[in-house]
């Protein structure tokens, strides 16, 4: 895998009323098994966290924006609007 490839990721469990994660990362599978384990961090009690939407960048600086954007009060509504 090309050493700068990145993923954004949004996570959600399995409640009635979902919670939802956005994250950055270079290997996923890795990472989504760490939410999913028991190990202190602040989305272990929400567990189980499967995929709910993954997208791919060539390059960190744009994927650390487009985090930054998700995580923002305008990109959490086009989350709400376009992801969910």
């Amino acid at each position: 895998m090309d050493q700068g490839r990145r993923f954004v990721y949004v996570i959600k469990n399995m409640e009635a009323q979902p919670r939802y994660y956005t994250g950055l990362t270079s290997n996923f599978s890795a990472r989504l098994a760490n939410h999913n384990q028991q190990n202190g961090h602040h989305t272990s009690k929400y567990r189980p966290w499967k995929l709910d939407a993954l997208f791919e960048f060539a390059d960190e600086d744009r994927a650390i924006r487009f985090e930054r954007y998700l995580k923002s009060g305008s990109g959490a509504a086009f989350a709400k609007k376009h992801l969910r």
